[in-house]
């Protein structure tokens, strides 16, 4: 697999430390207390720190992809049983409309899971990019190789001589590629051949135990922030539990447990990384609550707009209730005399005036009507004329 690992992994990962060690050994030769620029352990450490910074900003998107990703599963879950009971005998059917309801969805699981294949390389490789500067022992994917062998020898990108300044490099008294439980006759690889050791095993300790806890501390604290957003059906899964504790308890105190077959460099990676990710989770889901009360307020607002308005009487849109017909419209204009025709024709022709309706008061020139339909007579004299008159009415 070297063929592979080297060009896409281990290459790219030791050039990117030997990049900002050259950045940063330059611009310590300008201060005055910092001697031995190449060599010094502070401006090692740096580069390591900023090695895992630049990996960490270029998985930067695979890593939101992946919490995005556990957030639809999340979201899917209710959905996904009610498909499994349903079609809990017919497994063909299942999955049919599993299919369908991912890509109504717009979830993807390949894409959703390759976020996490593209972060684990990554991440073995900077640890056997930082280990292979010591090759001392058979531990960890050491060659065994003789302290003279691993001060001579290369480490990807680094030669020889790089490989020594780092090998000589301190962190308070204490070499960058040591560990706590390392052999005592490994430590010739810290100096020149034949000379003195200029440190002890408890310069190692001191400085390797803190880093220690500070990387238990904050991988409980990332694992606890993540499991405060998992949904209350997830977390009550068996698997799910036994899973969270494992997340919660057992890696920090493997740290502690493990951490003594470290190299320092190792620890200062992960309290790193555990700090970066502590920081990124904290943005990212900031930043998916703000989406979420955006996407609910927008839902909110349509369904106000939706909803009928004060003293505005609904409209059943089956019976036409509340709105006027066509019919209706159109005889209105017409008695009101403001229909299109007439608004035409208006100089053509006078407008006709429509017959008043029952109970109207009657038009100039234009005799009551009596309640019977019949129109009103004017009074007759009394006299000579009554009797043509009382004639008439038995014709009548």
């Amino acid at each position: 697999m070297s063929f592979i690992t080297d060009p896409l992994v281990y290459y790219p990962i030791s050039g990117i430390l030997w990049f900002w060690h050259k950045i940063f050994a330059f611009l310590g030769g300008f201060l005055p207390w910092v001697e031995s620029p190449d060599s010094n352990g502070a401006i090692w450490a740096l580069s390591v720190i900023f090695l895992v910074v630049t990996l960490r900003i270029l998985l930067f998107w695979p890593a939101a992809k992946q919490i995005r990703f556990s957030r639809k599963m999340q979201e899917m879950q209710p959905r996904m049983k009610e498909l499994q009971k349903r079609y809990k005998n017919d497994r063909e059917k299942l999955a049919t409309e599993t299919r369908k309801l991912q890509k109504s969805e717009g979830f993807n699981p390949v894409l959703g899971c390759l976020p996490m294949f593209i972060q684990i390389p990554v991440f073995l490789g900077l640890f056997h990019v930082l280990r292979s500067f010591n090759r001392m022992g058979n531990n960890f994917g050491a060659l065994g190789m003789s302290a003279e062998e691993t001060r001579n020898t290369g480490n990807y990108v680094f030669n020889a001589d790089e490989v020594q300044s780092f090998l000589d490099a301190r962190l308070f008294g204490a070499p960058l590629s040591s560990f706590i439980s390392q052999p005592i006759e490994q430590f010739q690889a810290f100096v020149d051949p034949g000379a003195a050791l200029d440190f002890e095993r408890w310069n190692i300790i001191i400085v390797a135990i803190p880093l220690m806890i500070v990387s238990a501390v904050t991988t409980h604290l990332n694992a606890r922030i993540s499991l405060s957003r998992q949904s209350p059906e997830a977390a009550a899964n068996p698997q799910a539990k036994i899973m969270n504790q494992l997340m919660l308890w057992a890696f920090p105190i493997g740290i502690l447990v493990t951490g003594a077959f470290w190299p320092m460099a190792i620890l200062v990676y992960m309290v790193t990384n555990n700090l970066w990710t502590l920081g990124q989770q904290y943005y990212l889901f900031e930043k998916m609550a703000k989406e979420d009360d955006v996407a609910a307020l927008k839902r909110r607002e349509e369904q106000k707009s939706l909803a009928p308005r004060v003293g505005v009487k609904p409209v059943n849109p089956k019976r036409g209730r509340g709105a006027p017909t066509d019919t209706a419209v159109a005889s209105q204009a017409t008695v009101a005399g403001v229909t299109s025709d007439d608004d035409d024709d208006a100089d053509a022709a006078p407008a006709v005036a429509p017959p008043p309706s029952p109970g109207a008061a009657p038009r100039p020139g234009q005799r009551p009507k009596q309640p019977g339909g019949q129109r009103t007579r004017p009074a007759q004299k009394s006299g000579g004329g009554s009797g043509k008159g009382k004639k008439k009415k038995r014709k009548r």
